[in-house]
């Protein structure tokens, strides 16, 4: 194999330094449209993709380079050319040399070092094997020689290195398979050729034990590796299936007990990065890794408490994970992390795992305790779009608490909210309404709100291209609508937003449909705005609803048509328009809210004899003599009082007809 190198490298030398560039251009041009069929896939959308199919083209190089840039050529062309011993003391030369510096990385980049290490890897010699993958870890920490690798098939042959009982050249393979995996191409080539399923292999060590041997030792510094080389690799969607096919969650579960920041730091990132997988979300559940991740929460490394925290971020989508976090104590080290405000990273995971634990009432009693709203109220000014996020999320969800709505404003939140209102950002938007929102709950806050023109603002959203956005900012003008001082007179003095929040009835987004149906009930309160909503065609829109099954929808629909019936001869319009028969069904629904937004509209419906008749046809009254032994009062009287107007009309008909 020696032979046959020394023969590849004497071809090597003949080549043109030009047109060497020029193969590897078209190699990249080749490679930049997708493969198709089965290897289409979505990475995750968390990643970070660099342009990998469109390298950065590089000057002309200057003649005033440093002496490294010319002294590392010589020696790569001597390279080249040398013998079995040689070659050797060459690596070893170049390992000298600052390869952390791009200039120097580029110089064996450029004169075609890349390939005479690549070509390296495949000979018998372990000696030429290490040098190279020595030199081949350093360097690939740039992007444009990660692709070259990746372009020379240097990946191929570090996958199957794994497979040799040398250790050191398991993890010097793992090692720069992990620098390498930066972009999807990477990745997706590790994974085609068998490489997650040797790198979950490497996992199996034991990760601590009272003393290590040597041997010992030498296996967990493979096991760092390879979770190394899974982290990179686990940015994959595709690539995060496969670690767990290959049996890698149970043995990064093992590892996670381990003592080692070295080793914990690449396992919690490869899990944090899983954990955007429902799979895996569970299975950090069963295995009991949420109490690893809230002890380490507390440690003395910030890069581990960040991958900690975003992990839990993730995990805390599930309320039995919620409720694991709180019950090991990992609500109160959440909080102190908030004072490391000047590491961002760290602050955006903690945030964000503040916010999803917040879902809980439970958790938000404690945040209470240990006085997480004053410090999240501060962070909502001069901080990346990222924290804010989370920020604005966890007030939202402590506001559930009705005391927090006084801490809020108290500790000045309303105004930077509000000002967060005229934002871009939709996730922050979809956030900051809600708060906003929950904030105008509270009739204390809803001056300071409207004072501040908050109110003007979510209605302004209402024109956002995003329905998320939408609902949120229609969810909470309903609030603002009811505690206002003048309601009516302030709705009417948005120009044209009567209109708009008809309009948005057209809409094929169930969530915004609802939000909508439940403004316009507040609006609907208002006789003057009643009117002017129905002049722009809000009675035959709502009907058009109400063959829905979404029982989110059918009950604010309800309340809207409820409402709507206030006004002149809407309550006619709705049972031309056909909109009773389907309204009866609502009664079958098992939801008691439904039921009871039903009840109320059919009982204004039926103020008139026709919507009557219509009711008695679709079997109403069975249903309805049902409802009237509820134990809620409002489905109790709305029931009884359609039941009597029908019973009424029948009385009068049977008078009618006996003279």
């Amino acid at each position: 194999s020696w032979n046959e190198l020394k023969k590849r490298q004497e071809t090597l030398l003949n080549i043109n330094m030009s047109n060497r560039c020029i193969c590897v251009c078209v190699c990249v041009c080749m490679r930049s449209k997708s493969p198709g069929g089965a290897d289409d896939f979505s990475e995750s959308s968390s990643e970070d993709e660099e342009d990998e199919e469109k390298p950065e083209r590089r000057a002309e190089i200057p003649t005033d380079l440093p002496s490294e840039y010319w002294q590392i050529q010589k020696l790569v062309k001597y390279l080249k050319g040398a013998n079995q011993t040689a070659t050797v003391i060459v690596l070893c030369t170049l390992r000298d040399f600052n390869l952390v510096q791009e200039t120097c990385q580029l110089a064996i980049r450029d004169v075609g070092g890349l390939e005479v290490l690549i070509n390296l890897l495949d000979t018998d010699d372990i000696r030429c094997n290490i040098g190279s993958l020595k030199i081949l870890r350093e360097i690939s920490c740039n992007s444009l020689i990660r692709q070259t690798i990746a372009d020379l098939g240097g990946l191929q042959t570090m996958v199957s290195i794994l497979d040799t009982p040398v250790k050191e050249l398991k993890c010097l393979a793992a090692e720069t398979i992990a620098n390498v995996a930066k972009f999807r191409r990477a990745r997706r080539t590790v994974r085609q050729y068998g490489g997650i399923k040797r790198l979950v292999e490497l996992l199996d060590c034991l990760p601590d034990s009272v003393s290590l041997s040597a041997e010992q030792e030498r296996d967990a510094d493979v096991a760092r590796c390879g979770a190394l080389a899974l982290w990179s690799c686990s940015k994959s969607t595709r690539n995060k299936e496969s670690i767990r096919q290959a049996g890698g969650i149970p043995l990064l579960a093992r590892l996670l007990k381990s003592s080692q920041k070295n080793m914990l730091i690449p396992v919690v990132g490869t899990l944090q990065e899983c954990a955007s997988e429902k799979s895996y979300r569970i299975a950090i559940q069963t295995e009991g890794m949420i109490e690893d991740l809230v002890k380490n929460l507390s440690c003395d490394n910030q890069e581990l408490q960040m991958h900690c925290a975003s992990a839990i971020f993730k995990c805390a989508e599930d309320k039995h994970t919620r409720d694991l976090v709180r019950q090991y104590d990992g609500l109160k080290p959440l909080v102190m992390l908030l004072n490391k405000a000047e590491n961002k990273q760290l602050l955006a995971a903690t945030t964000g795992a503040i916010w999803k634990c917040s879902i809980s009432l439970e958790n938000v009693a404690k945040f209470q305790e240990y006085r997480a709203l004053e410090i999240l109220v501060g962070l909502l000014k001069d901080q990346p779009e990222e924290v804010l996020v989370n920020v604005v999320g966890a007030l939202g969800e402590c506001a559930q608490i009705s005391e927090n709505l006084a801490t809020i404003r108290k500790s000045g939140g309303i105004q930077p909210l509000v000002k967060l209102l005229s934002g871009t950002n939709q996730a922050l938007l979809v956030n900051v309404t809600k708060a906003v929102g929950a904030c105008a709950t509270d009739p204390e806050n809803m001056p300071i709100i409207d004072r501040l023109d908050g109110v003007r603002l979510l209605w302004s959203l209402l024109k956002n291209p995003s329905p998320d956005v939408q609902a949120s900012a229609a969810w909470a003008i309903c609030p603002c609508i009811e505690n206002a001082k003048d309601a009516g007179e302030m709705v009417r003095s948005f120009v044209g937003g009567l209109e708009l929040i008809v309009n948005l009835l057209k809409s094929q987004n169930k969530d915004v449909l609802a939000s909508v149906c439940a403004a316009i009930a507040k609006i609907a309160k208002d006789v003057e705005n009643l009117a002017v909503i129905s002049d722009h065609g809000v009675v035959p829109m709502l009907a058009n609803l109400t063959n829905t099954v979404d029982d989110k929808l059918r009950r604010y629909l309800a309340e809207a048509i409820a409402c709507c019936c206030m006004w002149g001869s809407n309550c006619v319009s709705f049972g031309e328009a056909g909109a009773v028969a389907p309204l009866v069904h609502y009664l079958h629904s098992k939801d008691p809210l439904v039921h009871q937004a039903t009840a109320r509209a059919l009982f204004e419906l039926s103020k008139d004899p026709n919507n009557c008749i219509t009711m008695h046809e679709n079997g109403v009254v069975k249903l309805l003599l049902i409802m009237i032994g509820s134990t809620d009062a409002i489905l109790q009287e709305a029931a009884a009082s359609c039941v009597a107007n029908i019973r009424c009309l029948a009385l009068a008909n049977d008078k009618a007809k006996n003279g």
